[in-house]
């Protein structure tokens, strides 16, 4: 459990390293230098990033609440910039009122033929069965039939997160942990405003990280280890000597504790490979390799207000790149 809070804090120290020199290097830990770690941030990685920054906030998109929700599902079925990026040069801006989806369907068919990846590899996504001989057309088709069943306008009125959560989870294909991705996903945009605090629900990577990091955790559930966890970060960080660099004024959040669960569990795989979980790996398997996606200054819902110490000149928007 140590390791899981002195990961956290070296993980924002290279975070922050980078918004100050795009070069490097930017740690002395030899895992965190050589294998791929996602942001202590969840709303900080490069995709959640873009996101929120393009495909969100991003200036003359309609902020109607049936096109941010689907711009949203749009972009995190695939969770990839490369595909949303297709879409657009293929069919135009996309959009709920003018975009056509047997068109967008077809432009993926191309873009399978030519050997690009549709999909991320970052979840695992069961394709839901509508009848079309391929994922992503069906995967289209349950974008569509959240759209005709009025679904954006049903989350815009919800009382909660966990409401929000509830109206995605009975989607064919989502399950719990796509449909509490989602949850927070649309939670980033503008339709919604609720604290992040409110909902956790815990992906198979934090079950193996929960197990290393606790030998035994009573009759506890994932979640209210997550809880837990989160409510105890600023015991954690003093009692190890840890100043932890926030995002702005914002602690650590129940989602960002569960991705850290899922990060500790890879980084255990070398850091500790006598401490059995439950899911059997040995290995990491993604190695870091410099992103040539570039981002300007880092862009949070603005409702946040997160204001980072990047230094009087701000970030260079030529050379920063926020993934590692």
């Amino acid at each position: 459990m140590d390791t899981y809070w002195r990961f956290a804090h070296e993980r924002q120290q290279v975070y922050f390293k980078r918004l100050h020199d795009p070069v490097g290097p930017w740690t002395n830990d030899p895992i965190i230098a050589r294998y791929r770690f996602t942001n202590t941030y969840r709303a900080a990685d490069r995709v959640s990033q873009y996101l929120i920054r393009h495909v969100q906030y991003e200036e003359g998109r309609s902020q109607n609440v049936e096109e941010l929700f689907f711009r949203t599902l749009l972009f995190k079925i695939f969770n990839k910039i490369e595909t949303w990026e297709y879409l657009e040069r293929a069919v135009g801006p996309l959009c709920w009122a003018t975009t056509s989806l047997e068109q967008m369907s077809q432009a993926l068919d191309r873009m399978m033929a030519a050997g690009q990846a549709v999909y991320s590899a970052a979840y695992i996504m069961p394709a839901p069965k509508f009848g079309h001989v391929r994922k992503h057309a069906n995967h289209i088709a349950l974008l569509k039939m959240m759209m005709e069943d009025s679904l954006p306008a049903r989350v815009a009125n919800a009382g909660s997160l966990r409401e929000v959560f509830d109206l995605l989870i009975p989607y064919p294909g989502l399950g719990r942990f796509l449909a509490f991705q989602y949850t927070i996903d649309l939670n980033y945009s503008a339709m919604l405003d609720f604290e992040e605090s409110d909902l956790v629900v815990a992906g198979p990577g934090a079950l193996d990280g929960i197990a290393k990091c606790l030998s035994d955790s009573g009759n506890l559930s994932a979640e209210e280890v997550i809880h837990m966890v989160t409510e105890s970060q600023g015991d954690a960080f003093a009692r190890l000597g840890l100043n932890f660099a926030r995002l702005g004024s914002r602690p650590l959040q129940p989602i960002d504790c569960q991705n850290l669960f899922c990060e500790i569990s890879k980084y255990a795989r070398v850091a500790h490979p006598e401490v059995a979980g439950v899911s059997g790996r040995v290995r990491i398997k993604q190695q870091y390799r410099a992103s040539r996606q570039v981002f300007a200054r880092p862009f949070f819902p603005p409702r946040w207000k997160v204001e980072l110490p990047v230094g009087d000149g701000g970030v260079p928007s030529l050379q920063l790149s926020l993934t590692l």
